[in-house]
């Protein structure tokens, strides 16, 4: 599956934010990450790991606030930038 290179944007808005947060409960495991990242790889784990927390973090649903998540993040996070996280992963290799 290809991505673009907007795809790619999302990624890069996201995955920091992910990395700071995955920081505060495991800071060893996340800074091995962030070195993938920086080196431009990501492992089986790590992709699994973002595919999830993505998902999870979706704030921007069209909800109202007795429907949906509270958008209590750094950043908020829509279906669409799911998708191109999902979609980026995939054609790295990694099946999320």
């Amino acid at each position: 599956m290809n991505h673009s290179a907007a795809d790619e944007q999302v990624v890069e808005r996201l995955v920091p934010v992910w990395l700071e947060e995955a920081a505060r409960h495991d800071a060893r495991t996340a800074e091995e990450v962030r070195e993938g990242w920086r080196r431009g790889a990501l492992s089986g784990e790590a992709a699994r790991e973002l595919a999830d927390w993505v998902t999870a973090r979706v704030t921007d649903t069209g909800f109202n606030e007795d429907e949906g998540p509270a958008p209590d993040g750094p950043v908020r996070i829509s279906v669409a930038d799911k998708a191109a996280v999902h979609r980026w992963l995939a054609a790295q290799g990694h099946d999320v």
